[in-house]
């Protein structure tokens, strides 16, 4: 009993020091092959000249690999306005990885589609995929000239 007061306080600053931390959102600039990490092997896009910023327009952004596999996506806009975002390609090396694809790419989508931008939170538990459908997305949108 003379314990309890003591594990309360540890466990209420505990979560007080969890609910208080805040992170950084993380920038999706393109990075120089020569300061990726080992692994990686996305290829920097240079950005096309935007196009007419009327009408409906598709573009299919970069293929991103990672080490569970591919994720490409393509997007449709009109205008400047986001109305489709579809997965060319998702992590389907085993049955985990087609699962986590199967589960993340409707929320991921749907967060594009909400944003009008690459700038999403992602998904929970599928990390990889998230930072790759990240990073398609705002290649695809660059070469449509789409400012988000």
């Amino acid at each position: 009993m003379r314990r309890s007061p003591i594990v309360l306080s540890a466990t209420a600053a505990g979560l007080a020091g969890v609910l208080a931390f805040h992170t950084h959102p993380q920038t999706l600039a393109a990075v120089p092959a020569t300061s990726r990490s080992a692994g990686t092997t996305a290829t920097p896009v240079a950005k096309a000249a935007p196009a007419a910023s009327t009408g409906t327009r598709t573009g299919t952004g970069v293929d991103v690999p990672n080490q569970y596999g591919d994720v490409q996506v393509k997007v449709t806009v009109t205008g400047t306005k986001i109305t489709a975002v579809t997965a060319v390609a998702l992590p389907q090396s085993d049955g985990r990885s087609q699962m986590i694809s199967q589960q993340a790419e409707p929320i991921l989508r749907s967060q594009a589609l909400a944003a009008q931008s690459a700038q999403i939170d992602g998904v929970s538990g599928a990390s990889y995929t998230s930072d790759g459908y990240r990073q398609s997305l705002q290649s695809a949108l660059d070469k449509l000239g789409v400012r988000g």
